[in-house]
C-alpha cells in the first residue's frame, strides 16, 4: 500500500476513513490472493505514480461533501438576495427622485391656486454695499432677507410645496432669501420653485391688490387704519416707519425724525392701488411720491415768493380743506387766515382744536376750548405744529393764491350750509347771534 498523502489534522480520528480504510484494506488483500491464483496476475488496475483511485477516494471523504453543498446554496441564496436589494435600492431612490423632481418642476402636481401672506415679521434688514460697474463701493442700501424656514413652512401648510427641506435647499443655492418680498400673493401648484420665488417679488403680477380711497382731509392716522383695513399694512408699522424712517424728497428737508406727524400733510388724498401686505416704507412712499409730483415747479415759485416753506403752505392748505365748505370759499378762508398772520392775531380755527382730540366730536365743549396745547389756535398764535390734515390741491392753490379781501372773520351760515365772512367783530358776533351754535 502505498504512502498516504491525505493524513492531515483534519482526518485525523474520522472513524468514517478508519472503516474505509479497513474495508479497502481487505479488498486489496483479496484481489492479492486471487492474483496468486491466476498465476501471478494481478486483476487490480495500473494507477500510476501520482496517486492511485483509493488516494483520491480517500481525499474526497476528507472534504466533508455535506459542507460544500450546503455552502454552494448559500452563496447562491446570498447573491440573489443582494440583488434583491440593490433593485429595491433603486426603486426607492428612483421613487424619491422623481416625487423630489415633481415638487421642484411642479410636474403631475394636484391643481391648486391660493393666497399666500409673507408678512414683515419674517424679514430682517440688512445692510448692503452699493457698488459701481468697477467694483467701488460708492455707498449702502438696506435690504430686507426672508427667514426661508418660515416662508418654507407657510408654503407648505399652503399645499403649494410639499417638501420644507428642499425648498430650503433650493432658496439656499439659489439666494432666494434676498429674493422674496412681503406681501399677498396668488400662487398655484403650477409654479416650479424657481417660479414661486419670482412670483414672491413686489410688483410681480402675482402679488394681490387693492385700490384704497382716501379723501381730501384724511389725517394721517385715517390714512393708516384706512390701509390696515384693506390688509395692505399694519397702522403700528406705518406708524413707526412715518416716525423715524428718513425718505429723500426735498419738501421734507429740515423736518426732524422722531415723530409720525412730521409727515402729516404730505399723504397725498387719491385714490391708490396697493399690494397687499406691501412694507410700510414702501406703502409711504406711495403717497409721498405722488404728492412730490402733485406739487409743481409753479407751486414751489409761488412758495418761495411767499418767503415760507413747503410745510408752512400745507399746514395752512389743511386748515382750509378741514374748514370750507366747497371750492369758492377756499381762497376767502385762506385770505382770513393771512390777514390775521399778518396783524398776529389769534387765528381760532376749531379745526385745529378737533386735530387733537382722542375722539371725534360734533361739537366742541369749553373744556375742550380751554386746552392747554399749541394746535389750540384759540390760545396761541401763529401757525399748529403740523399740519392738520392731507389737503387736496384745490386747498393748496389757496393757500398760494389766497383771495385778497378785508375779511378777517367767517362763520357758519346753517341755512346754507356756507361760511358767511366778515371784516370785523361786531358783524361776525351779530350774524352768528342767530345761529343755534352761539
Amino acid at each position: 500500500m502505498p504512502d498516504r498523502n491525505y493524513n492531515d489534522k483534519n482526518n485525523a480520528g474520522n472513524p468514517d476513513l478508519d472503516a474505509f480504510e479497513d474495508k479497502l484494506g481487505n479488498r486489496k488483500a483479496n484481489y492479492l490472493s486471487k492474483s496468486d491464483s491466476y498465476g501471478g496476475r494481478s486483476s487490480l488496475p495500473y494507477y500510476g505514480s501520482e496517486g492511485n483511485i483509493m488516494d483520491d477516494k480517500l481525499e474526497e471523504l476528507g472534504k466533508d461533501p455535506i459542507s460544500k453543498r450546503r455552502d454552494s446554496k448559500t452563496g447562491c441564496l446570498g447573491g440573489l438576495m443582494y440583488f434583491i436589494f440593490i433593485v429595491s435600492i433603486s426603486v426607492i431612490l428612483a421613487c424619491v427622485g422623481w416625487m423630489a423632481a415633481s415638487d421642484v418642476l411642479a410636474l403631475n402636481k394636484e391643481e391648486l391656486s391660493t393666497e399666500v401672506t409673507l408678512p414683515e415679521e419674517i424679514f430682517t434688514e440688512k445692510e448692503r454695499d452699493i457698488e459701481d460697474e468697477n467694483g467701488n463701493v460708492t455707498g449702502k442700501k438696506k435690504i430686507l432677507i426672508a427667514d426661508i424656514s418660515e416662508v418654507a413652512g407657510i408654503l407648505k401648510d399652503a399645499g403649494i410645496i410639499e417638501y420644507k427641506s428642499l425648498f430650503k435647499l433650493y432658496s439656499a443655492i439659489s439666494d432666494a432669501n434676498e429674493k422674496i418680498d412681503p406681501g399677498t400673493y396668488e400662487l398655484s401648484t403650477e409654479y416650479d420653485y424657481r417660479a414661486i420665488v419670482k412670483k414672491m417679488q413686489f410688483g410681480s403680477d402675482s402679488q394681490v391688490r387693492t385700490k384704497v380711497t382716501f379723501p381730501e382731509g384724511f389725517t394721517m392716522e385715517d390714512m393708516f387704519k384706512r390701509l390696515e383695513e384693506n390688509k395692505v399694512c399694519k397702522y403700528d408699522d406705518l406708524m413707526e416707519c412715518a416716525a423715524n424712517v428718513e425718505f429723500s424728497y426735498k419738501f421734507l428737508e429740515g423736518i426732524p425724525l422722531g415723530d409720525a406727524k412730521r409727515l402729516e400733510g404730505f399723504l397725498f388724498p387719491d385714490t391708490y392701488e396697493f399690494y397687499q401686505g406691501m412694507t410700510a416704507q414702501a406703502a409711504i412712499d406711495t403717497f409721498l411720491n405722488i404728492f412730490n409730483r402733485k406739487f409743481t415747479a409753479e407751486m414751489w415759485d409761488l412758495t418761495s415768493q411767499k418767503g415760507l416753506t413747503v410745510r408752512d403752505v400745507i399746514n395752512i392748505a389743511s386748515m382750509i380743506e378741514k374748514e370750507a365748505a366747497n371750492d369758492e370759499e377756499r381762497p376767502k378762508i385762506a385770505s382770513v387766515i393771512y390777514n390775521r398772520i399778518n396783524t398776529n392775531m389769534l387765528l381760532g380755527i376749531d379745526a385745529t382744536i378737533y386735530y387733537i382730540l382722542p375722539e371725534h366730536k360734533e361739537a366742541l365743549t369749553l373744556d375742550d376750548l380751554a386746552i392747554d396745547s399749541p394746535y389750540n389756535t384759540r390760545k396761541y398764535t401763529g401757525l399748529p405744529p403740523t399740519p392738520i390734515a392731507n389737503p387736496g390741491i384745490s386747498s393748496i392753490m389757496a393757500a398760494l393764491k389766497p383771495a385778497s379781501t378785508n375779511y378777517y372773520y367767517y362763520t357758519l351760515d346753517e341755512a346754507t350750509k356756507t361760511h358767511r365772512f366778515f371784516t370785523n367783530k361786531k358783524e361776525h358776533d351779530a350774524f352768528a347771534s342767530t345761529q343755534s351754535y352761539s
